[in-house]
């Protein structure tokens, strides 16, 4: 008999590396073109139209690379778009979050304690959020905001901070950063596919027509490529938090997620300038420490829902369904015993201050709520929990089994 939760778990596994890979091919070439153009030496040698030209090697070969800051006066024969790694990312990131926020939504995306909300309004919030934040941005740009970077920038920091507290209402921690992560990896993607890659089709049009390409189109391109570069960082630490309860499991999670991105414009300041002046700005690493030392002092509030508020709060629907089920007491106990130790919003284990990734197994509602990942690490696989902290024995772990199998009436 096909397991659909281990069939449902290695599909959900090779899209996140899918994610991976390609996330890994557009950031390397983000940074290296922002280098590349940043390194650029004038030469009085150079052909019509260009405005630098940089030396490099690598892999035992010399490279020479030459800049034209609006075009060459002709098409050349060969040109490749380097576009393919950016849509690819966002589709597969857009395709995980569908699976673990939207179909596993009542487990991953929604907090009871925070909005009383049903999934398919959660879904709602969850993809029309994404498209809005776009929108907007993409009027600020086209307005008079895109002559001064500067002001364009603090106005967008001023969205993204909006947006991480207003996530932070609704969502759950995890499901609230990794969003805010998936609205600024929304804009970075759409700056590409509206902005960046149609400007670089005109351009190529009127060379092939035998016209002069207009500037403007190239500024446009270099404004959203800027922005851009900016945020790949923060997006980067946004996707990772889900798997850190420091980042995202206090109730000031979403001013963690704000300063993240400050740090990301200090991380980049430094090696942008670098690459252009040949020597970095050592005050960026100053600010950035400081700003990581304030992260770090944030984190350590304890979260806003306790152990008296959680068993006080009504079961779902979802929860019901599996606490119901015959041998939900077999297994509560089996969890309790093995895991709550640490899965707790007081752990006990050794030195632990937070219950890793930000799970809680303590109450009836905790454990029927985390069935399935129950199921998958302590039932199906010895993966929880670790063999140096408790040996859960076979019959435990059977029990396990025995319980959400009987939900699922396999």
């Amino acid at each position: 008999m096909y397991d659909l939760a281990v069939i449902w778990d290695w599909m959900e596994f090779s899209v996140r590396w899918l994610h991976v890979i390609t996330a890994m091919a557009w950031i390397g070439a983000s940074f290296y073109f922002i280098a590349l153009d940043l390194m650029l030496k004038p030469n009085p040698a150079l052909p019509k139209g260009a405005t630098g030209e940089e030396w490099e090697v690598h892999g035992g070969g010399f490279y020479h690379t030459i800049k034209y800051n609006v075009a060459p006066s002709e098409m050349p024969e060969h040109l490749t778009w380097h576009k393919w790694q950016s849509y690819a990312t966002w589709l597969s990131g857009a395709a995980l979050l569908m699976m673990i926020y939207w179909v596993g939504g009542e487990l991953f995306l929604l907090d009871p304690a925070r909005a009383d909300l049903a999934l398919w309004q959660g879904i709602l919030i969850s993809g029309g959020s994404l498209t809005l934040g776009w929108l907007i941005y993409d009027q600020l740009c086209k307005s008079r905001l895109g002559e001064n970077p500067t002001v364009l920038m603090l106005i967008l920091f001023a969205l993204l901070v909006a947006m991480s507290w207003g996530y932070n209402q609704i969502f759950t921690g995890r499901a609230a950063l990794l969003h805010l992560g998936a609205f600024t990896a929304t804009i970075m993607t759409a700056n590409v596919f509206f902005q960046i890659m149609p400007n670089q089709r005109i351009v190529v049009a009127d060379l092939k027509a035998g016209r002069v390409p207009d500037a403007k189109y190239g500024k446009i391109a270099k404004l959203r490529s800027t922005h851009n570069n900016y945020l790949t960082l923060p997006v980067v630490f946004l996707m990772l938090s889900n798997h850190y309860p420091l980042a995202f499991g206090t109730e000031y999670a979403w001013i963690i997620a704000s300063l993240i991105f400050l740090t990301g414009v200090t991380i980049r300041h430094y090696f942008n300038t670098m690459h252009k002046t040949g020597k970095g700005p050592n005050w960026t690493w100053v600010v950035t420490v400081a700003l990581m030392i304030a992260i770090a002092w944030l984190s350590t509030f304890k979260p806003a829902e306790t152990w008296e508020d959680a068993e006080a709060r009504p079961l779902t629907a979802y929860e019901q369904r599996y606490a119901d089920a015959a041998g939900f007491e077999d297994a509560y106990y089996a969890v309790l015993g093995n895991c709550s130790m640490c899965h707790a919003r007081e752990p006990v284990w050794g030195n632990m201050r937070w219950a890793p990734s930000g799970v809680y197994l303590e109450t009836a509602a905790d454990i029927a709520r985390h069935a399935d990942q129950i199921y998958l690490q302590a039932g199906l696989s010895h993966a929880m929990p670790p063999p140096n902290a408790i040996q859960m024995d076979r019959d435990q772990r059977a029990q396990i089994v025995a319980w959400v199998r009987e939900v699922r009436g396999q």
